[in-house]
């Protein structure tokens, strides 16, 4: 059982999530690269929003989506994330702390170019999530914004591969890595979009070279990593990168690469696909936490994988049941 005052510190993006259905054909309409993320500016996400059907309105960004992952579970977590001070900075402030996560962000003072991140995501009908985000005042995150102590205080940081878009942010990334390690504790990346691999690649690999203990991608950014469309040539080299990786591949499961060993974990069957929003996102989630909490790879390979199959069985990024209890129900926690 960890000591820590946190078993998981997650930094990235603080979005409210803008959730609709849509059919293929809308998503051709207005170029938007269906199952990925892109960043647009405020006037095309004002175009999407009114052309799209209903929306449900829910606090998101990847890596709060696996720190509130972590918090269902059972674990102690924080996030650092920057917000600003309108109605989606509350939305999201009042959502993450009601998960049970510590938030102490301070809100910044709103301008035309200074509001909080909003991510439009549109649902086809097979569950397929594609994103249209606007970063807003994330853009905006410094080293500055980091709180080393809280940092300093948790068993493992995890960042979020999206924020890399910001170039004082990849500042940020290196100094919260670089206080981690310095107080003995690990750091986790994720790779977050194949798109925002293919921005940043060489930058990633020096990363993750340089010190990442924990590497969380999906097949088509670890292949895009790699830069090869097989994914077992883009898992080798992975595994030579790299001490500990959690690679996803939908319908296919996992593989876990550790200590020279490969290990498949089996997707958690699911009765329908709603949402894939915040699947991988979860998924990190449950095996941060397994670690966190001393289980095997492949416990916390099977945690993940259940944290991945509740989450895509509605709309939204956040769990709506007790993952602890769900965990306890399956045997993999005691």
């Amino acid at each position: 059982m960890t000591t820590s005052r946190y078993d998981v510190v997650g930094i990235g993006n603080a979005i409210v999530d803008i959730i609709g259905r849509c059919e293929d054909a809308f998503l051709v309409r207005h170029s938007a690269p269906k199952g990925h993320m892109r960043l647009v500016d405020p006037a095309t996400l004002m175009t999407l929003y009114n052309a799209m059907g209903p929306a449900v309105e829910i606090s998101g960004g990847s890596a709060a989506n696996t720190i509130a992952g972590v918090a269902s579970f059972g674990g102690k977590t924080g996030f650092i994330g920057k917000i600003a001070n309108d109605e989606f900075g509350r939305i999201f402030s009042h959502d993450i702390r009601g998960q049970g996560v510590t938030f102490a962000g301070k809100p910044v003072e709103t301008s035309a170019d200074k509001t909080t991140s909003r991510s439009l995501i549109l649902v086809t009908p097979d569950g397929e999530r594609t994103m249209n985000t606007y970063l807003g005042v994330s853009t905006d995150f410094l080293p500055s914004d980091l709180d080393d102590e809280m940092i300093a205080a948790a068993d493992y940081l995890y960042l979020e591969g999206y924020l890399f878009d910001g170039p004082q942010a990849k500042a940020a990334f290196r100094t919260a890595a670089a206080t981690a390690r310095k107080a003995n504790k690990k750091v986790a990346l994720t790779l977050s979009d194949s798109f925002c691999v293919d921005r940043h690649r060489d930058e990633f690999l020096d990363f993750i070279r340089s010190g990442v203990d924990v590497l969380f991608a999906n097949e088509s950014e670890i292949t895009s990593l790699y830069q090869t469309a097989d994914f077992d040539t883009a898992a080798a080299s992975c595994a030579k990168d790299v001490r500990l990786a959690a690679l996803t591949r939908s319908a296919k499961g996992s593989l876990i690469l550790a200590e020279g060993k490969a290990t498949v974990i089996a997707v958690q069957p699911v009765a329908k696909v709603v949402d894939t929003t915040g699947a991988g996102d979860l998924y990190a989630g449950g095996f941060l936490y397994g670690l966190a909490r001393g289980t095997s790879f492949e416990t916390a390979g099977r945690l993940a994988s259940l944290a991945a199959a509740e989450i895509i069985s509605h709309i939204g990024a956040r769990p709506e049941a007790n993952l602890g209890a769900l965990a306890k129900q399956h045997g993999l926690v005691a």
